[in-house]
């Protein structure tokens, strides 16, 4: 795949998919910032191995959910490469309970950390893309958007909101050049998945008609595509990568 820009962020990229986002994109010649709150040793570590292999990688340290700490990062990767080209949205968190048991804090807190998180790189990412005409965002959305899911209201709430936001900035950001595009990824084979038994985990590929977990590098490569001057005529699509499980 091409790309004309030659940098990307990747929010909440220290681990799982964002980890894998990173690689991907590496290894197609981006220079990548990985983005963490805690944790340095993560980032450090995918740092030096995307080097290792090659790739050019920087790691940068903010709070996607704090407007002025990512407004003061996107600083910093403009202030260093004169732009910045992508934008990947994927830190998130989930905090699931039923409904009845739900409180308001558990319901803004993940509000705050995955829509609000999204809505701040989404606009600070206009902000910056226009100064250059073009750029592209990829937000990681879930398939809890789409469908909802028992006990996790507050997710699927988040997500699904992502989902029209994302729609809303490509008409928006059109006109500049920018394009916004969303990724709703079904069952992805993680850390967490791997804790689950082997009947838990039968349960939900029985209901996926490819019958398996995903790979986090399926996300990888869709996100890929679509930054990619290979999607330069789609934008405000929201891209299902759950191997049928919703169609």
């Amino acid at each position: 795949m091409k790309f004309t820009g030659k940098n990307v962020l990747i929010t909440g990229a220290s681990k799982g998919i964002g980890a894998e986002i990173a690689k991907v994109l590496a290894n197609y010649g981006l220079k990548v910032w990985i983005n963490y709150r805690s944790k340095p040793e993560l980032a450090d570590a995918l740092k030096a191995e995307i080097e290792n292999s090659g790739g050019e990688a920087a790691v940068i340290c903010f709070d996607a959910s704090d407007e002025a700490g990512f407004i003061a990062g996107i600083k910093t990767i403009v202030d260093s490469d004169g732009a910045l080209a992508y934008l990947v949205n994927n830190a998130g968190i989930t905090n699931d309970k039923l409904a009845l048991r739900m409180k308001m804090e558990d319901f803004d807190s993940v509000m705050k950390a995955n829509l609000n998180s999204a809505f701040i790189g989404c606009r600070e990412g206009l902000k910056a893309m226009s100064k250059k005409r073009f750029g592209a965002v990829v937000n990681i959305s879930s398939i809890v958007g789409e469908t909802g899911n028992i006990g996790q209201v507050n997710y699927s709430a988040s997500k699904g909101a992502m989902n029209s936001m994302t729609k809303s900035f490509a008409l928006e950001g059109s006109a500049r050049g920018i394009r916004y595009n969303a990724i709703t990824p079904g069952f992805i084979a993680t850390d967490m998945t791997d804790e689950l038994s082997e009947e838990v985990k039968k349960s939900y590929t029985d209901k996926i008609p490819l019958k398996r977990f995903g790979d986090p590098k399926d996300v990888a490569e869709a996100v890929a595509f679509l930054l990619s001057d290979s999607s330069a005529y789609i934008t405000g699509e929201i891209l299902k990568v759950n191997g049928g499980m919703y169609v």
